[in-house]
């Protein structure tokens, strides 16, 4: 499989070429690159019909916070993964989070805006900002770190 490389708006059959995740746990719905290799725009549905909504919370459904970084975190391997020969050859463990901050609850309903800057790249290790939005206004930010590996293969 080839990169991405010269493409910039990304579906979710292309994410899942690109990311190992599968579902329940992809979280990201489209990407637009906004600068190649560099800062990219993702979005999230959400839908009452999250599996998590049946016990976060009953009665009062909120998407849960470390799922929202976990979106983050999706949005920047795949800025990164996007732009490697074989993406499925790799991946990306989370290795810190920092500031993480969530000014409010992200509800079935909402569409989340996920934007991502990749702040510093060194050998392996990726240093990334990001920030959520619902209706234009900041729902959660976080910055994060993840280190690139070679995927187990069977």
């Amino acid at each position: 499989m080839d990169s991405y490389k010269d493409q910039k708006s990304f579906s979710v059959q292309d994410i899942l070429k690109v990311l190992p995740h599968r579902y329940p746990f992809i979280l990201i719905d489209k990407v637009e690159i906004i600068e190649l290799g560099r800062n990219l725009v993702a979005t999230k549905n959400v839908t009452i019909n999250e599996p998590f909504f049946q016990g976060h919370f009953p009665n009062q459904p909120v998407f849960p916070g470390v799922l929202t970084i976990e979106m983050m975190a999706q949005a920047g391997s795949f800025l990164i993964l996007s732009q490697v020969e074989n993406p499925l050859s790799k991946n990306m463990f989370f290795s810190a989070v920092e500031k993480a901050r969530f000014t409010k609850p992200i509800t079935p309903g909402d569409k989340i805006e996920i934007n991502v800057i990749l702040e510093r790249k060194k050998l392996g290790l990726c240093k990334f900002k990001g920030e959520c939005f619902v209706d234009k206004k900041i729902v959660a930010k976080a910055n994060f770190s993840a280190n690139i590996v070679d995927r187990v293969t069977e």
